[in-house]
C-alpha cells in the first residue's frame, strides 16, 4: 500500500530526531501531491515547530516558490504566515503524520487547526495521540469534512512513540553504549562528529546521567555537553559504585553547576524521569533491569566481527539509523 510507504518516510525521518525532542514525542509528516512526496519534516526539540507545521512549511515553499516562509523561524509567525498566503495550494495534497495533529494552542499553535484551514484533501494519521489536553485533532479535521484515516502503519508509528509513553507512565532509562563494529570499545574515540553532538544534546536534555566507577576511574571523563553549543546545560551524575574514593581532579567533577552522586544503588535514578546511563559490557549487564531500551552506536569504518553481531542478536531492533560513519541501533 502507498499509504505505508509514504508513513514509513515519516517514520524514517522522526527516528532521526528520537529522544532529542524530549519531553515531546518523535514525530514525522509527509505531504503528497499528486504521488509524489514534496515534503517530509519532523519535530526536532521542544518549543521548535511541530513536524506537522514544519512540513507544510516546506511543501508550500515547494508548490509556491515563496523563498520568504523560509527565513521564518518562529512557529506562531510560520503559522500565520502561511494563513494569510496559502491561497489553497494544499487542496490536492495528502499529508501523513505519524501522531494525530495536536489540537491545543501551546508554546506552538494547533497543528490539526492548521491542517483544517489548508483544506487537505486527505489526512492519514498514524497513530492517536492519548494526551487529553493534545488530543482530538482527528475529530477537528473530520468536523471540517476532510478525510481521516487513522492506524496507517500503526504498529510501527507506536514504536516511534514507545519511549514517550514509558516517559509517561513516570520515566524512561535508557542505555548508551558506543562499540566499532569488530567488537571493540576501549582504545579513544569511538563515535562521529555527528553522532557524538547527538550524544552531548542527549546530555543537555537528560536529567540524570549514570555512569560506572570503573569507566571514571579509568577514562576520567567531562561528560558536558561541549559539542552542543545551543546548550551550556550539564547532567548531573551518579557514579554507579560501591567504592566511594574518587579523584577529585577528574574533569566531571570541576564542571560548575552540577551535582554529582557516588551509590551503590540506582533510587536516585529511578526518581528521575529521564535517564541516561553510559559505559561498557559489564555496566549494561549490572544495570540491565533498569534500562527501556538501548541506543547502541557503532562505527562501521571496520570490519563487523562475530561479537558486534552476538551482542546486536541478544536484543529485538527497534530502529536503524544510519549518520555519517555510524549506524545507531535503538534495542529492546
Amino acid at each position: 500500500m502507498l499509504e505505508n510507504y509514504y508513513m514509513s518516510k515519516a517514520i524514517k525521518k522522526a527516528w532521526r530526531y528520537q529522544l532529542l525532542t524530549y519531553p515531546n514525542p518523535a514525530v514525522g509528516a509527509v505531504v503528497v501531491k499528486e504521488n509524489k512526496i514534496i515534503a517530509c519534516e519532523a519535530h526536532k526539540k521542544a518549543g521548535d515547530t511541530h513536524a506537522e507545521l514544519e512540513v507544510v512549511k516546506k511543501a508550500y515553499h515547494y508548490i509556491s516558490d515563496d523563498k520568504k516562509i523560509m527565513k521564518i523561524k518562529e512557529p506562531q509567525k510560520i503559522y500565520d504566515y502561511i494563513i494569510i498566503h496559502h491561497n489553497n495550494i494544499f487542496k490536492n495534497c495528502d499529508i501523513y503524520t505519524t501522531l494525530e495533529p495536536c489540537s491545543h494552542e501551546g508554546k506552538t499553535p494547533s497543528c490539526a487547526k492548521l491542517i483544517k484551514k489548508m483544506s487537505f484533501k486527505n489526512v492519514y494519521i498514524g497513530s492517536l495521540d492519548f494526551n487529553i489536553i493534545a488530543s482530538n485533532g482527528a475529530k477537528i479535521l473530520k468536523n471540517a469534512n476532510i478525510d481521516v484515516s487513522i492506524g496507517i502503519s500503526k504498529q510501527n508509528c507506536g514504536i516511534l512513540l514507545s519511549p514517550f509513553y514509558k516517559y509517561q507512565q513516570g520515566g524512561f532509562c535508557f542505555f548508551k553504549l558506543a562499540m566499532r563494529a569488530d567488537g571493540t570499545i576501549n582504545h579513544g574515540q569511538i563515535s562521529s562528529k555527528k553522532t557524538t553532538k547527538i550524544v552531548h544534546k542527549l546530555r543537555s536534555l537528560v536529567d540524570l546521567l549514570v555512569i560506572g566507577g570503573n569507566t571514571v576511574r579509568t577514562d576520567r571523563p567531562i561528560l558536558d555537553t561541549r559539542m552542543y553549543k545551543k546548550s551550556s546545560k550539564n547532567p548531573d551524575v551518579l557514579i554507579y559504585s560501591k567504592k566511594t574514593n574518587f579523584d577529585k581532579t577528574i574533569k566531571l567533577f570541576e564542571i560548575k553547576h552540577r551535582d554529582v552522586t557516588v551509590s551503590s544503588n540506582l533510587n536516585k535514578a529511578t526518581k528521575n524521569k529521564f535517564v541516561m546511563i553510559e559505559g561498557g559490557f559489564d555496566m549494561i549487564k549490572a544495570v540491565h533491569n533498569h534500562i527501556d531500551m538501548t541506543m547502541l552506536i557503532v562505527n562501521t569504518t571496520t570490519s563487523k566481527s562475530e561479537k558486534y553481531q552476538k551482542f546486536v542478536d541478544k536484543y529485538q531492533l527497534l530502529y536503524r539509523v544510519n549518520i555519517a560513519n555510524d549506524t545507531i541501533y535503538y534495542l529492546l
